[in-house]
């Protein structure tokens, strides 16, 4: 008799697995705060870096200080030196989401070929601009589009998406309303 062939899609499950019981059994070590740290440099270009959170219970250090520039494209008046800001919630959308489905995949046994997901987010300016203060300043909807290949039937996949969307930090941040407080020091 023949095994079944794992899927093999990059993510360790075992290890998730065993943090997610871990952090059942110490629920004070689930309580993460992550950090960015932002420098305007000219005009409407900003530098940001991410490097360092706190998680299970003490500050945590990235292996690597990863950067961002962020800008406005010419036809706003800016040197387009970085993606927008709204581009990067669209990329950290798709982003988590995307992790998801891999998560997902594996820890169903499906291994994945491909997925690309294309995502919009439509927005009137007219609100960021002052032009009506009826309009608001943010996405009016975002849409998702993926295309995934997969050793699984059509509804085994939409399963992942779906599951995906329920456990996504950023798709949960970007549905709900979350308290922000703005401090100048």
């Amino acid at each position: 008799m023949a095994s079944a062939v794992q899927a093999d899609n990059g993510v360790n499950v075992e290890a998730l697995l065993a943090a997610k019981e871990a952090l059942t059994n110490a629920p004070e070590a689930a309580q993460f705060k992550w950090r960015a740290a932002c420098e305007w440099k000219d005009g409407t270009h900003s530098h940001s870096t991410v490097e360092s959170f706190y998680g299970l219970g003490q500050d945590q250090h990235r292996k690597t200080t990863f950067a961002f520039d962020a800008d406005h494209p010419e036809v706003f008046a800016s040197l387009d030196q970085g993606a927008t800001p709204v581009e990067y919630v669209l990329v950290g959308l798709a982003s988590c989401l995307t992790a998801g489905i891999a998560a997902v995949a594996q820890n169903r046994n499906i291994q994945l070929k491909s997925v690309k997901a294309t995502i919009e987010g439509d927005m009137d300016l007219a609100g960021i601009l002052g032009i009506d203060s009826d309009v608001r300043n943010g996405f009016s909807g975002i849409t998702v589009k993926y295309a995934i290949d997969a050793d699984a039937k059509r509804e085994d996949i939409e399963a992942l998406v779906a599951q995906s969307q329920k456990r996504s930090a950023v798709y949960d941040i970007v549905t709900n309303p979350t308290n922000v407080t703005v401090v100048v020091n």
